[in-house]
């Protein structure tokens, strides 16, 4: 599990970019609190940062004409079988999102992605 930097969303592969939907629906449902070396610091914020992060994938599937389920975009939604969540603390747009995607950490998606055959212009990224 992988959350991609923020500014790599809107340019990434299409397969990466429905991964990256399908882990953000995992993380949310029953994969909350479950430890993975990548993903750890997710859960030292409020769930609510993540269903920000999710929103980015799901505006850029949308974008690309994808249609992924509306239920997602309510934020205590946690899938089929999980049950909501409880109140959290909503916050603002900030950004990144998460500090962690700092321009260090955007190099190391960026080298990941290049051992998967994957090059990635960052000049075509609405952050650049």
């Amino acid at each position: 599990m992988r959350l991609w930097h923020q500014d790599l969303i809107s340019i990434l592969p299409r397969q990466q970019l429905l991964a990256q939907h399908r882990e953000c629906a995992a993380l949310r449902g029953n994969g909350w609190g479950k430890t993975h070396a990548t993903v750890n610091y997710v859960f030292s914020y409020s769930p609510y940062r993540l269903y920000q992060y999710h929103v980015l994938v799901m505006d850029e599937m949308k974008r690309r004409g994808y249609k992924p389920d509306e239920v997602w975009y309510d934020a205590s939604y946690r899938g089929k079988i999980a049950e909501p969540y409880p109140q959290f603390e909503i916050l603002s747009d900030d950004s990144p999102l998460y500090p962690e995607h700092t321009r260090q950490y955007l190099t190391e998606c960026l080298y990941n992605l290049k051992k998967k055959g994957i090059e990635l212009d960052i000049q075509s990224a609405d952050e650049f």
